[in-house]
């Protein structure tokens, strides 16, 4: 194959009229011809995704590759944490196996920390010894995000084993330290650490930088946007940058990926190479990802678009098979087997009371953030009828419950702000890390109904409203976190259930599934939910509900 286009260099920082050669996956020749010639497409490496949990989008690898690719992505760095959480090794074995359907390429990580706390019931535990399998591995790239970060600044043994088999194993360790400043996050750096894609200030990001941390990931994703505040880091360090979404919902996906956050860095003014090589080139040298880079005898992986200024995506080759083509997909659309871990029973909308002996009590009440996973923690006045404390829509004060998933075991039930519901209840097997099922609503029956509807499909996401209203379940039957249906069905799919949470039960968040799954996140602070219990995660510890 030949391809006529204006080649972007992503290495001398030119562009020029050029022929590439393709032959048996790989560009075995460049010739350049002359100046950037107007009226030609443009041809660059492909997008990579440097940090997401491909769980997140609710599709099975080979589903997530069908979507991005149309986009211009060709690779990413996957951590499959979520799957690890409940099913261990098996978990991360079949994200491999079923990435390696389909031409893309997947570079999986061996996640550090699973279960992710003590505080929590996860479906599996990876050991130290997993890890180091993991690491032996030619498909496992680096040792996922070190969420426990307390465990690198107090030298735990387990932790720092973990990372000095990644060490001996010539692999990158992942960050992963929300607001670590100053001589902790030194210390944090030191042991090895090489990214951070939890900074959600350009202050924090440049001190971790100045550091001496190899690299800040910018992430937009459905939950956690920090572009904005980011981006103006680009100025000053182009070669210490990637981009990522983290955790990226299937709506969100079909509509874009990395190329959104190209577009809209150019748009803000910042130099094209600059952007390009955070969202292209630095994650491929980094993690050592074999993606081609357009050089000969690079792997034929690259993309063309349009102009410079729209930057739409015209083609996408992969080893040389076009994958896509004017935004349609050429990956085929396949089913995957089903594996899961989901053995609880139903329950009652009696199961979710709270009795209390007291008609006068204060509730340590968890305040959602919208576009944040941090929480902070409210005190406020509980609303308590029939000797029970009870949801509050009019000061939207709902109750929030974790049911455990894995086996029968009593209810965790607190209190969260700003879901804005003001009807029925939503519930989610999609429950970082341990992926339980987490739930908010404004009544008990809604609640039990919502939580039941999981239960039943043994995994997924559902909204129930009044009667007329009536009850939506999409199912994620494998592990509870993903479908291997068409992602674009999925997405329609979610995409209704997550119009009708908003049309009809009143939550104006911008994604309120996604900022539900990250209510049981503990290892990202302020106050979150655990099946355990309420847990303060400045402190690290459960704390009391109501005083």
């Amino acid at each position: 194959m030949l391809f006529t286009a204006n080649l972007l260099n992503l290495f001398d920082h030119t562009i020029g009229h050029a022929e590439i050669e393709v032959a048996e996956k790989r560009i075995i020749g460049i010739k350049i011809i002359g100046a950037e010639k107007q009226g030609l497409p443009y041809i660059m490496p492909g997008f990579v995704d440097a940090h997401v949990h491909i769980e997140s989008s609710m599709l099975t690898p080979a589903q997530f590759a069908r979507l991005a690719v149309v986009h211009g992505t060709v690779a990413t760095v996957s951590d499959p944490h979520e799957i690890g959480n409940v099913l261990g090794v098996a978990g991360v074995e079949y994200m491999i196996e079923d990435g390696k359907r389909v031409p893309f390429k997947f570079c999986f990580g061996a996640p550090s920390c699973v279960p992710a706390t003590t505080f929590e019931t996860a479906g599996a535990i990876i050991s130290t010894k997993d890890i180091r399998r993991l690491l032996a591995m030619k498909e496992i790239g680096y040792l996922a995000e070190m969420m426990n970060f307390p465990g690198v600044l107090y030298e735990d043994a387990d932790v720092m084993m973990k990372i000095r088999l990644a060490q001996a194993f010539n692999k990158p360790i992942d960050g992963h330290a929300p607001g670590l400043r100053g001589e902790d996050a030194k210390k944090y750096i030191e042991a090895g650490i090489t990214t951070d894609h939890e900074c959600f200030t350009y202050d924090e990001a440049l001190d971790k930088l100045q550091l001496g941390l190899d690299y800040i990931l910018i992430r937009e994703g459905s939950a956690a946007k920090n572009f904005e505040a980011l981006i103006p880091l680009i100025a000053d360090y182009p070669n210490r940058l990637m981009f990522c979404s983290d955790d990226k919902h299937p709506d969100n996906l079909v509509d874009g990926h990395i190329n959104q956050l190209v577009k809209r860095a150019l748009a803000k003014g910042y130099p094209l190479f600059s952007v390009l090589r955070a969202a292209c080139l630095n994650p491929v040298l980094h993690y050592r990802l074999n993606v081609g880079l357009l050089r000969e005898g690079d792997p034929a992986d690259f993309i063309l678009v349009d102009n410079l200024q729209d930057f739409n995506v015209l083609e996408t080759y992969i080893e040389g098979e076009k994958v896509a083509q004017n935004g349609s997909s050429n990956i085929p659309n396949l089913r995957s087997p089903i594996v899961n871990q989901f053995d609880c029973n139903p329950i009652q909308a009696s199961d979710l009371e709270i009795e209390v002996p007291d008609s006068d009590l204060t509730l340590k009440v968890i305040e959602a953030l919208d576009g944040q996973l941090i929480t902070n923690l409210l005190e406020l006045p509980a609303l308590i009828t029939g000797g029970r404390i009870v949801s509050d829509t009019k000061r939207d004060i709902l109750k929030i419950v974790v049911v455990n998933r894995y086996q029968s075991a009593p209810i965790a039930i607190g209190f969260i702000k700003n879901i804005g519901l003001k009807d029925g209840a939503v519930a989610s097997s999609v429950a970082h890390d341990s992926h339980n099922i987490i739930a908010v609503g404004c009544d008990d029956e809604s609640l039990a109904q919502a939580i039941n509807l999981v239960i039943e499909a043994k995994g997924g996401i559902s909204a129930v409203g009044p009667k007329a209203a009536g009850a939506h379940l999409l199912p994620l039957p494998i592990a509870g976190l993903m479908s291997d249906a068409d992602g674009y069905n999925v997405a329609k799919r979610y995409t209704e259930i997550d119009f009708f949470v908003k049309s009809q039960l009143g939550s104006q968040l911008v994604s309120p599934f996604m900022t539900l799954s990250f209510m049981g996140l503990l290892v990202i602070p302020s106050l979150k939910m655990s099946d355990l219990g309420l847990f303060d995660g400045q402190n690290f510890h459960f704390t009391k509900l109501y005083f």
